[in-house]
């Protein structure tokens, strides 16, 4: 019956369907590039003050441990000193 072989024959493509199918491919695939490289340029920017956040919170770290220890050297550094020097005057003959 001719309706059967209808059903298994691929459907038959036109001469202007076969000039867009590389076409469409191309542009498919130059998307899909164009999509994965390139980044939103509103996520760059957000992505650039989450890392330049980070830096500053580290940054905030190390420069509050040094002050601390700069006020334990100031308030126990004079002390030291002055029991440092009168031992020192007491070995003098």
């Amino acid at each position: 019956p001719p309706g059967a072989n209808a059903a298994r024959r691929p459907p038959r493509v036109g001469p202007g369907h076969t000039a867009m199918a590389p076409r469409l491919a191309f542009t498919l695939l130059a998307a899909l590039c164009v999509g994965a490289g390139a980044a939103n340029p509103i996520r760059r920017v957000v992505t650039m003050l989450q890392d330049m956040q980070k830096k500053i919170e580290a940054e905030g770290e190390r420069d509050q441990e040094l002050f601390d220890k700069f006020m334990c050297y100031c308030q126990t550094g004079a002390g030291d000193l002055e029991k440092s020097i009168k031992a020192a005057e007491a070995k003098m003959p």
